[in-house]
């Protein structure tokens, strides 16, 4: 009598789940000990997209930003970054966050973030990438990703997407071969015209395979540009330099794409009268591709920032400028964040104490919202707390 009455106090099975599924990353992990049921349950590729529906729908509006180089006069030895994660539109500190592994030089960069997983790599001579990670630091779960496929790399760009039909995840690397093409400069004619080599990982496989591309192109080098390619109508996006033809070896700059379904590049023309800047860089805003430049003002001493946005996508006629930002000083450093902040760096004139100055600008009023809790040239995406990659092959835990 007694153990029927206790069943009869047991919640159902599905309201437990559902109870389960609107807790933080890190509690429900820990409710995966209570029994061999829940265990199971939770880890089910359905209870995690259900937790992470959850957490898209009701959660707080998240970034997470890591300096692009190690901070010298930090007391530690190891080459490993801290991440910052903060509010989205304040930059209010909510946490940090320390990576854990180690890369072997001292500069790294956040490749991407999608559903609370961020991809993060290395850089060095060439920018060669050779070591990649994806990382859940709400779970404390992380892996390495295999060594390369590609016989070379050299001037690697890197891309992290999700792939939404198959509920995957997929890292794209190009290695560019040519000098003359990483610099964007014209192809002498006695050398070949050389292809990159492409290269995707899927999570699901765990391992590299080839990808073809039909065009010559090289990543255009955008030393002020830390934004992750932005990942747009299902495609990533790295602005390029293009070859058009055999006989002159000329080029013009414009955007790549990949489309993470079809695994196919294309072309797309940059918005016209855009060309003579001074910087730029891609970005997503409002869920539309977004191309920032910043050149001299045309109207008052110094400099401003044009946003433009791709209205209809792949269509070149739906470019259109839709904020334009003034600006004292040319920055060294800029990022736009995907609900309507502009985030720029600009240093200091000799003499002042800090190398660096930041501000978080509203690109509507124009305002400049605070002074933002950030003091390096950092990497910024967004980020929200998810159970991804929470169990699979060569996932370690700390």
């Amino acid at each position: 009598m007694t153990k029927l009455r206790h069943r009869k106090n047991q919640l159902p099975f599905d309201i437990v789940l559902n109870i389960l599924a609107r807790l933080p990353g890190k509690s429900v992990t820990r409710f995966r000990c209570v029994c061999k049921s829940w265990d199971s349950s939770i880890t089910t590729p359905y209870f995690i997209s259900t937790h992470l529906n959850h957490n898209k729908n009701h959660g707080n509006g998240c970034v997470i930003h890591m300096p692009s180089v190690r901070d010298t006069n930090s007391s530690s030895n190891t080459n490993r970054p801290v991440c910052t994660v903060a509010l989205d539109r304040t930059f209010d500190r909510i946490s940090e966050i320390g990576v854990p592994f180690d890369f072997p030089s001292a500069c790294f960069q956040i490749v991407g973030s999608c559903n609370g997983l961020l991809c993060l790599a290395n850089y060095g001579s060439f920018t060669c990438a050779n070591d990649i990670y994806l990382w859940n630091p709400s779970i404390r779960k992380f892996k390495k990703l295999p060594h390369t496929c590609l016989p070379q790399l050299r001037f690697v760009k890197l891309g992290f997407a999700y792939h939404s039909q198959n509920n995957d995840y997929k890292v794209v690397r190009i290695s560019f071969f040519s000098f003359f093409l990483a610099l964007a400069l014209p192809l002498p004619l006695a050398l070949p015209l050389p292809l990159p080599e492409v290269e995707v990982y899927t999570l699901s496989s765990d391992s590299w395979r080839r990808v073809g591309i039909e065009f010559t192109t090289s990543v255009v080098n955008c030393p002020n540009d830390l934004s992750p390619a932005p990942l747009v109508s299902g495609a990533l996006h790295w602005l390029a330099f293009v070859v058009e033809g055999e006989e002159n070896r000329r080029g013009k700059n414009m955007i790549m794409s990949f489309d993470v379904n079809s695994e196919k590049f294309r072309k797309l023309e940059l918005p016209n009268g855009s060309t003579k800047t001074l910087q730029r860089c891609l970005s997503s805003f409002k869920g539309k591709l977004a191309f920032i430049t910043s050149e001299h003002s045309e109207q008052r001493p110094g400099f401003q920032f044009s946003i433009w946005a791709l209205r209809e996508y792949g269509v070149v006629e739906s470019w259109k400028k839709l904020f334009v930002v003034p600006s004292e000083r040319v920055a060294c450093w800029i990022s736009l964040i995907d609900y309507g902040s502009l985030m720029v760096c600009c240093r200091n004139d000799p003499g002042e104490r800090q190398g660096f100055k930041h501000a978080l600008i509203d690109i509507e009023t124009l305002q400049e919202k605070k002074d933002p809790d950030i003091q390096h040239p950092s990497y910024i995406t967004t980020f929200m707390e998810s159970l991804v990659l929470l169990d699979g092959t060569n996932v370690e835990s700390y």
